[in-house]
């Protein structure tokens, strides 16, 4: 069943949505780079146990760290190849971190280990959490929080609605897009295992109305037998936000602070469930994922199927860049980051990679006052006061702001710097705020 709601959040805003490029070009696998630089920590939460020690041969999807703690998940193998060390790898936050460096076989097949799949039919809601966990899989929307974490029902609670993002509001993405068109078998069956893993009793497969083709491709394939429907959504950014989507399809609001299971809903990105359905029936741990190759800098655009920890500079190295590069993004350009040095590597969370070159970035403009037009309060998705935000901010009075004006409730969706005419970086503010609120609660 196919439905589009005309409901929708309120406030938001509409920036160019640039991906005329790319959602028609389908995923391609990328080359396997000769070295690859791999990060421990690949998701938030507690780092895995490296295993493996330096010299040591490895096959493709063979356990390299182990969970350490129910906060982590584990790490695999990317590549068969060889340990040429373990060591601090470059990462984007531009800190050093435990790492690893794998030198690929050249001659190697690269095919990937087979694992102890997880039945469908006989498996436990608690066998299926734990063989997501043993999978290595995350959010893939670019959170990057352990899914089985998330997919965990507290005590006293329960799930009512399994909510399917494939919004990919974010401007240049299409990865969601060819995902939904080019795996929809595996989508169906992680949507199942999921429907298992909650409780839930239905499933909503979420798309916003620029994606009309994959609502109406996923629609013909519904099975009338099983509890799921498609919903197309007006197109708006931050609509693929969670609590924004629970918004729009369900006409329910997550309570300042809460989460979406306070509501009786669970949300997941349409790629991680596509991985769900991809890996748990042969056991296996995530290795490689899609990603957006885009931008005015970018030669070769496309959607590759890429290996986790290929390095930065050797993905713009294959697909050719014009010009001299200005900035790159991980991610989109709203919530996505520029980063610093191309010698990090594509991480789980790794979406996206944009590149603008001089001709198409303006320098940063000049800061001024703020004017009071209130034109950030009307976008801000969540109601909040980012003028008055800004302001605290810039006197430093983070416990007002987190406890006067919910400023936790913040996703730095960007909206407010986007609109803001006087050039305040509201949302950097508002980042470095939180960041130092939760090193005191932490001290």
């Amino acid at each position: 069943m196919l439905n589009f709601r005309r409901h929708s959040f309120k406030h938001g805003v509409h920036p160019p949505e640039n991906k005329d490029e790319t959602n028609a070009l389908p995923i391609r696998q990328f080359q396997f780079a000769p070295l690859i630089i791999l990060p421990v920590s690949q998701h938030l939460g507690k780092p895995p146990r490296v295993i493996i020690r330096e010299g040591q041969e490895i096959t493709r999807g063979q356990l390299l760290a182990e969970a350490d703690g129910y906060m982590s998940v584990p790490l695999h193998a990317p590549v068969s190849g060889k340990v040429k060390k373990v060591a601090n790898v470059p990462t984007i936050s531009g800190k050093m971190a435990p790492g690893l460096y794998i030198e690929p076989f050249p001659s190697s097949t690269q095919e990937v280990l087979e694992g102890e799949a997880i039945d469908l039919e006989n498996s436990t809601p608690a066998q299926i959490l734990n063989g997501i966990q043993n999978a290595g899989i995350v959010g893939l929307g670019g959170a990057a929080f352990p899914t089985h974490a998330k997919l965990k029902i507290p005590e006293g609670k329960h799930c009512d609605e399994l909510i399917i993002n494939g919004i990919e509001c974010e401007p240049y993405l299409t990865t969601d897009h060819r995902v939904m068109l080019e795996q929809p078998d595996d989508i169906f069956l992680g949507i199942k295992y999921l429907l298992k893993a909650t409780g839930a009793k239905r499933a909503i497969i979420g798309i916003e109305a620029n994606k009309q083709d994959a609502a109406d491709f996923l629609s013909d394939k519904l099975d009338p037998q099983e509890p799921v429907s498609v919903e197309v959504v007006p197109v708006k950014y931050p609509q693929g936000a969670e609590k924004m989507l629970i918004t729009s399809l369900l006409n329910k609001e997550v309570p300042s602070g809460g989460l979406p299971i306070d509501v009786n809903a669970v949300v997941v990105n349409v790629a991680t469930t596509a991985e769900i359905g991809r890996l748990l029936p042969h056991g296996r741990g995530i290795q490689e994922r899609v990603i957006t190759i885009t931008g005015p800098g970018i030669k070769k655009k496309g959607n590759y199927l890429i290996p986790i920890g290929t390095p930065l500079r050797f993905i713009l190295d294959e697909v050719g860049v014009n010009g001299p590069i200005a900035e790159v993004y991980m991610g989109g350009p709203m919530m996505g980051m520029a980063v610093s040095n191309l010698d990090i590597s594509v991480v789980k969370g790794t979406s996206g990679i944009v590149v603008f070159t001089e001709e198409q970035v303006s320098r940063p403009k000049k800061v001024y006052p703020c004017i009071k037009c209130a034109a950030c309060v009307d976008a801000c998705p969540l109601s909040l006061n980012p003028s008055k935000l800004g302001l605290l901010a810039k006197f430093e009075q983070y416990e007002l702001m987190a406890e006067e004006f919910n400023l936790m409730d913040c996703f730095e969706c960007g909206s407010c710097s986007y609109v803001c005419p006087s050039h305040i970086p509201l949302v950097q503010y508002f980042r470095l705020s939180k960041s130092i609120i939760r090193k005191r609660k932490a001290a």
